[in-house]
């Protein structure tokens, strides 16, 4: 029987409509980067790419206007390791500041403008802009780029990275861990995760963003709870930063050639033809270890099959696929609230 661990949602997904999605994002900087580049002299072309370099660290790291202004970019970026610490040097309930995960490209590109000498002196120790001469460029580049001057807004740069993380499928608890949201409850899967394996979770998310492996559905990303092992096989239950808990059965062999042991931090992923949609009230009676409660979001039907994505509550979307045929015969509709069902056996196991 599946199990769920009692949570609150950390992170609130806003309306869509007031957020911007990726290509929208991808449009605004690129009007950013067109802007800067444009610079007619070299002291506005500085000050400009001031102005971008605040844009890119917003809409990677998904901190506060006042943080990233901030912060010391010689100091407080590790290029290296492609972190970002904001609010390094202030505690809030007796712990330091967060550190974000950036990708690789921001950290090279940000490292190439710190060597630079004209743009170096220019800088100083701090980024050292008004708040309000930033809210202006910003809501500019949003009108530039065809959006209402409050989508460019860097509070709801903020808002877009995190909806867009969450769509992502990054666990919400990690989200909330970059995002730097308190909560006056911390879930069980929050607690369970150190500080290293929450590192670890957000590098994983931000790594394969920027790989742009777009086909993240059916995948868990957790760390191992439980491993039973019998003569020939192991049942390996994993889980997830959002709460969830998924169970396997591999191989002995396949669990020593993989190295996993309790605490690993593995990602599952189970095929859409092998996942099974049933409407019930309550959870159905199934020989099958994984049973998932969501809600289908979206419907693509095609001439042979027909793919159901379902959205559990954490927010991770699970896909089935099932010959168009039946899918008339079941007659699913968008907003259906189903259970999502796979056995053990069709869950395959992945380390970085």
């Amino acid at each position: 029987m599946t199990e769920r661990t009692s949570h609150a949602r950390i992170v609130s997904m806003p309306n869509e409509s007031h957020c911007l999605d990726t290509v929208q994002m991808s449009r605004l900087e690129q009007s950013f980067r067109s802007w800067a580049d444009g610079a007619p002299r070299a002291d506005v072309r500085l000050s400009r790419r001031r102005i971008l370099l605040i844009f890119l660290l917003i809409r990677y790291t998904g901190g506060k206007v006042n943080e990233v202004l901030a912060l010391n970019p010689f100091q407080d970026v590790d290029v290296e390791h492609h972190l970002v610490f904001l609010g390094r040097t202030e505690k809030k309930n007796g712990r330091l500041a967060r550190e974000v995960q950036i990708p690789e490209v921001l950290s090279e590109e940000i490292k190439s403008s710190l060597k630079d000498p004209s743009f170096k002196k220019y800088l100083g120790n701090f980024f050292k802009v008004d708040p309000g001469h930033v809210r202006r460029k910003f809501y500019e580049r949003a009108i530039a780029s065809g959006f209402p001057p409050a989508m460019g807004a860097p509070e709801n740069i903020r808002r877009s990275r995190a909806v867009e993380l969450m769509q992502s499928n990054m666990p919400l608890p990690v989200v909330q861990r970059m995002m730097g949201h308190s909560t006056l409850n911390m879930t069980a899967s929050y607690v369970d995760f150190s500080d290293t394996d929450m590192r670890q979770v957000a590098k994983h998310f931000i790594e394969k963003e920027s790989r742009r492996k777009t086909s993240a559905r059916n995948s868990f990303f957790g760390k191992i709870s439980s491993i039973k092992k019998g003569d020939i096989q192991a049942k390996v239950e994993m889980i997830t930063a959002g709460g969830d808990f998924v169970t396997t059965v591999i191989t002995n062999d396949s669990l020593s050639k993989l190295g996993l042991k309790m605490g690993s931090l593995i990602t599952a992923e189970v095929k859409a033809p092998w996942v099974i949609l049933q409407k019930s009230d309550k959870e159905p009676e199934s020989t099958a270890e994984n049973r998932f409660f969501g809600t289908i979001t979206r419907i693509n039907r095609g001439k042979i099959t027909t793919e159901y994505v379902v959205r559990i509550s954490d927010g991770t979307e699970l896909c089935s696929v099932v010959s168009t045929e039946n899918a008339h015969r079941i007659d699913f509709q968008e907003n259906d609230q189903v259970w999502v069902i796979f056995n053990s056996y069709s869950v395959v196991l992945h380390t970085d």
